[in-house]
């Protein structure tokens, strides 16, 4: 008796990279571990960081960084909470920052009202100055904004760059508006706090082409994590819970942030 022919059936799965967009790798309760955090982000998958600067030694660092790991980029850039302690000549080394190649945008730049409001005009002065020198270099921006977001909005709209509004916050009225004007939103763990509504209705109201990942590690740790130093690999359960806001499978999410990541940054 002929002995029956066995098949077996093989399923391809399409894995696709988990990107973090903004990770403060710099920041000392990272650095002191970063051979560490790099490992364990790559074994779940995050093979991609954006390491960014907000003064001119933290931009520095994320140079560095990204000098030694292959997987990591860098940004760099004077943010609005530092402009005090910069000067002008300060920009000159910004732009020079620019010339590296693994230096894929400027920022983090923006406005923030909430802590001090003494000082706007210079925060603009140094907002607007950044986005001229982001235009020459033909570099895409990422931008902070705390509770002025249409003083951010008016500014960015003369310079029509491309970026990322870090850590949305805002309503889905101006989330439309920035997208309109070049910008995508960048979603970290607040999203999966259980009184994170409104970005929530972001989520839910914007296509899934102008969304990416960020950590803002080692701060914001999402749910189950929150309270607790936020970590690169963490991006996985952001993904997660904008797959479960969008009602789309996961890999859903991944495939359209790897996109999104390649066009902006050209990485």
């Amino acid at each position: 008796i002929a002995s029956p022919i066995l098949t077996q059936k093989v399923n391809f799965e399409v894995i696709f990279l988990l990107i973090d967009t903004h990770v403060h790798l710099n920041d000392e309760r990272l650095y002191q571990d970063l051979k560490l955090h790099i490992q364990e982000a790559n074994e779940v998958n995050v093979t991609k960081m954006i390491c960014i600067g907000y003064d001119i030694k933290s931009s520095q660092k994320a140079i560095e960084i990204a000098n030694q790991y292959d997987g990591v980029y860098a940004s760099v850039g004077i943010h609005p909470s530092e402009v005090k302690k910069a000067s002008i000549n300060d920009l000159d080394k910004i732009a020079a920052m620019l010339n590296n190649k693994k230096v894929v945008a400027l920022g983090e730049i923006g406005l923030d009202y909430y802590w001090d409001k003494t000082f706007i005009d210079l925060q603009k002065e140094f907002f607007i100055k950044q986005l001229e020198i982001a235009k020459k270099y033909d570099k895409p921006v990422i931008i902070h904004m705390r509770e002025a977001a249409l003083d951010t909005f008016d500014i960015l709209k003369q310079y029509r760059l491309p970026g990322v509004m870090h850590c949305y916050s805002g309503s889905l009225e101006m989330a439309h508006r920035f997208i309109d004007i070049g910008m995508y939103l960048g979603i970290g763990g607040v999203v999966t706090f259980q009184n994170s509504k409104e970005i929530k209705r972001v989520v839910e109201g914007i296509d899934l082409k102008y969304i990416v990942s960020e950590t803002d590690a080692p701060y914001l740790a999402p749910v189950p994590y929150r309270g607790k130093l936020n970590r690169p690999k963490y991006i996985r359960e952001i993904v997660e819970k904008i797959a479960e806001i969008k009602s789309v499978d996961v890999s859903v999410v991944e495939k359209q942030i790897e996109e999104n990541v390649k066009k902006l940054f050209n990485i």
